[in-house]
């Protein structure tokens, strides 16, 4: 699983790397993205429901930041 990072990153920066990583991944593969951006928690779920991906994990990591995993549908 490739796993690239956001942090730093403020809205909508985080979603658009998001869609560009996703972009070269098969169909069924997962991305991790790191972020830490407040909006990632509201942003990253609404753009993986509109565009038909699969948001599998969120989960806080120990240096503030948030891991999304999100499986390309």
């Amino acid at each position: 699983m490739k796993t690239f990072d956001a942090i730093g990153l403020l809205c909508p920066l985080p979603v658009l790397k998001l869609r560009k990583q996703l972009k070269s991944l098969a169909v069924g593969e997962r991305i991790e993205m790191l972020a830490d951006d407040p909006a990632a928690w509201v942003d990253v779920p609404h753009f993986c429901a509109e565009n038909g991906h699969t948001l599998c994990e969120t989960r806080e990591n120990s240096d503030g930041s948030t891991s999304y995993i999100v499986e390309k549908r």
